[in-house]
C-alpha cells in the first residue's frame, strides 16, 4: 500500500482543532475531492467523492477515537484506505495536526503518482486548507467528544456533544483557496486539479457532526 505522513501547525487551541475535525460533514468545505459526507451511525460515514472526473462512493468506519488525541479509521469497501489523525498541543494557542494515511492505488497511473509523492502533496494541501478554515473562525462549528474503542462507542453516548453546530453556507468550499498549487504537467496524478481521470486517491478524514 502507498503511505503518506504529513503535519501542520494550526494557531488554535488543541480542543478547537480536534472538535472541528470531528465535524465530518464539514469536510467538503476544505477537503479536495469530497463532494458529500453522510453520517450513517456513530462510527460509520458514507463518502461521495469526485477526483479527476472519477466519481466514487464508499463507507468508512471509525475504529479508535480519543478526544484531543487521535481519530483512526479504515474503509469498509473500495477504495481501500486507512489512517490516523493525531493532535498535539504545542502551547495553549497552537496545535500540531498530523496525518498518517495508507491507501491502495487502483491503477498503474495511481501507482506512478504515489511513487513520486503526489499523493503526499494532496494531503499537505488539504491540511493547509484546514488550517485556513479553522483559523478564520472564532470557534469550531461543533464537536463530538465520545470515545471509540475497537469500533464501539464508550462513555455517555453519541447524543452527548460539546460545542455548538454552526451552519456553513454551501459555497463556503470555494472561499478557502488552495495556498499552493502543485504542477501536474509532467506526471499524471490523483490531484483534483488538472488530473488524469484514472487517478482517485481518497482523502483522510475524521468524523461526526453534532446531533
Amino acid at each position: 500500500m502507498a503511505t503518506v505522513q504529513e503535519s501542520i501547525n494550526v494557531s488554535v487551541p488543541l480542543s478547537q482543532a480536534y472538535n472541528q475535525w470531528t465535524q465530518f460533514e464539514d469536510f467538503p468545505h476544505f477537503m479536495s475531492g469530497v463532494e458529500d459526507v453522510r453520517q450513517l451511525d456513530d462510527t460509520t460515514v458514507h463518502f461521495q467523492t469526485s477526483i479527476g472526473g472519477v466519481k466514487r462512493e464508499y463507507d468508512a468506519r471509525i475504529t479508535v477515537q480519543q478526544p484531543d488525541q487521535r481519530v483512526t479509521w479504515e474503509s469498509i469497501d473500495e477504495p481501500r484506505n486507512a489512517g490516523t489523525v493525531w493532535f498535539e498541543a504545542l502551547n495553549p494557542t497552537e496545535t500540531k495536526v498530523s496525518v498518517e494515511l495508507a491507501w491502495e492505488p487502483d491503477s498503474a497511473v495511481e501507482k506512478v503518482g504515489a511513487a513520486v509523492g503526489l499523493d503526499s502533496r494532496q494531503v499537505a494541501s488539504d491540511l493547509k486548507r484546514f488550517k485556513k478554515f479553522i483559523e478564520e473562525r472564532e470557534v469550531e462549528t461543533g464537536a463530538w467528544r465520545e470515545r471509540v474503542s475497537e469500533g464501539a462507542v464508550s462513555g455517555a453516548g453519541a447524543a452527548t456533544a460539546a460545542g455548538t453546530t454552526a451552519e456553513i453556507p454551501l459555497d463556503a468550499a470555494t472561499a478557502v483557496p488552495l495556498e499552493e498549487e502543485v504542477g501536474y504537467d509532467a506526471v499524471p496524478t490523483e490531484q483534483p486539479v488538472n488530473t488524469d481521470p484514472d487517478m482517485a486517491t481518497e482523502p483522510p478524514f475524521g468524523k461526526h457532526v453534532q446531533r
